[in-house]
C-alpha cells in the first residue's frame, strides 16, 4: 500500500471506455462560472540570478529557454538513473521589482524543502540563488471555459496549464491573497475535490500521488504526451533512460484514469484481472481514480477489480497508446 493519496469513482460498462474528447468541458459549470480551487499541497520555490536558466536546463525534462511571461513549462527532475524525484511548473516571476530575473517552480508543498536543498547543492559555481518560498506563497487554479481570460492577472504570476488547457489558469500568488484575488474577479471558489475531478476525468497526475518517486518513468506517467519533456534540448540528468525508454518503445504499463463502480479503493490497492495482478489504484475522489495499468489489461478492459469495486479505464483524447503489431503476409 502507497501512501499520501487518495481514492476515485465509476462509470459505463466493462469495454475500454472510448477516447474522451479533447475539448471536455468543465463538469461542474452550468453558465460556464470560472471556478478557483487553492492548492494548499502545493507551493513554490525561487531560482534567481543570471544562470538561472542554464542551470535549470542541465537538470529538468523541459526546455527553460521557452519559458517566458505568461508561458511555463512542466518538467520533472530526475534521479541519475532516470527516475522520477519531482514534478513542477517553471515560470517567469511576475513582479515590479522581480526585474525578470526570477523563474518560479511550482512544486509540492511537502517534497519543496528536500527539493530546494538539491538544488542549492547542484549550483556549484553558477550565480544562481535558490529561494523555498512555501511560507510566502500559495497556489491556486481557476477551471471553467474561458479561464484564459483572466491573463494577465495584476498581483499573480499566472499561466495557463501546459499540459492541457482544460486544466485552466495555474496563480502564484502572495500568501494569503490569491482568493481575494480572484473572487475580486467574479471567479467563485470551489473545494479542491472539485478541480480533483476534473484532473482525474483527463487522466492527468499530481505528483507523488501519482508517480512514486525513485521508482515512476515519465513515459509511463504521461509525461511525453502532456509536454513535460523536450526531446530536442541538450543532456539533463536521467536523460538516457528516458530516451532509451521512447526509441526502443518499452512502455508496457502506464497510468491510466478509471472509473469505479463501488467504492473508491484506498490509494495502493491491488488491481487484479482474472485472479492476476496488473496494477494499482493511485488518487481518486468520488468515483474517479487514476491507476498504474499493464496496457494490456487496460486495453482489454473487462474484469478489471480492487476488491469489490469494478475498474473501468479510459483512454483521454491525448493519450498515445501502442498500435496493435499485425503479422507480415507472404
Amino acid at each position: 500500500m502507497r501512501t499520501g493519496q487518495r481514492p476515485l469513482p465509476q462509470e459505463g460498462n466493462g469495454a475500454l471506455c472510448g477516447r474522451l474528447p479533447s475539448g471536455q468541458a468543465v463538469p461542474n459549470s452550468p453558465g460556464m462560472t470560472l471556478s478557483f480551487s487553492l492548492l494548499p499541497h502545493r507551493s513554490v520555490i525561487a531560482v534567481s540570478g543570471a544562470d538561472r536558466v542554464e542551470f535549470l536546463q542541465g537538470l529538468i525534462s523541459n526546455d527553460t529557454t521557452k519559458v517566458a511571461p505568461g508561458q511555463a513549462i512542466w518538467a520533472a527532475l530526475l534521479t541519475p538513473q532516470g527516475r522520477f524525484l519531482n514534478d513542477m511548473f517553471v515560470a517567469a516571476e511576475v513582479r515590479a521589482d522581480a526585474g525578470g530575473e526570477t523563474l518560479l517552480l511550482e512544486t509540492e508543498r511537502e517534497r519543496a524543502p528536500a527539493l530546494a536543498k538539491k538544488l542549492k547543492m547542484y549550483t556549484l559555481r553558477s550565480r544562481v540563488t535558490v529561494e523555498d518560498r512555501s511560507e510566502s506563497m500559495e497556489v491556486a487554479v481557476v477551471f471553467g471555459a474561458g479561464a484564459d481570460a483572466l491573463l494577465p492577472l495584476e498581483g499573480a504570476t499566472a499561466f495557463v496549464d501546459p499540459r492541457l488547457p482544460e486544466l485552466g489558469v495555474r496563480v502564484l500568488a502572495p500568501v494569503g491573497t490569491a482568493a481575494s484575488l480572484l473572487a475580486a474577479r467574479g471567479v467563485v471558489e470551489a473545494p479542491l475535490a472539485t478541480y480533483d475531478q476534473l484532473r482525474l476525468s483527463l487522466g492527468v497526475p499530481d505528483g507523488s500521488r501519482d508517480l512514486t518517486p525513485e521508482k515512476a518513468l515519465l513515459l509511463e506517467s504521461g509525461f511525453d504526451e502532456l509536454h513535460g519533456v523536450d526531446w530536442q534540448k541538450g543532456c539533463y540528468m536521467g536523460q538516457e533512460l528516458t530516451a532509451r525508454t521512447k526509441y526502443r518503445g518499452l512502455v508496457r504499463k502506464r497510468l491510466f484514469p478509471v472509473k469505479l463502480d463501488g467504492p473508491l479503493p484506498a490509494p495502493g490497492a491491488m488491481i487484479e484481472r482474472n485472479g492476476q495482478e496488473v496494477g494499482e489504484i493511485r488518487s481518486g475522489v468520488g468515483d474517479r481514480a487514476i491507476a498504474m495499468l499493464r496496457v494490456d489489461a487496460a486495453k482489454a478492459a473487462d474484469g478489471l477489480t480492487a476488491g469489490a469495486t469494478r475498474i473501468l479505464p479510459e483512454v483521454p483524447s491525448w493519450m498515445r497508446l501502442p498500435e496493435p503489431q499485425t503479422e507480415a503476409k507472404d
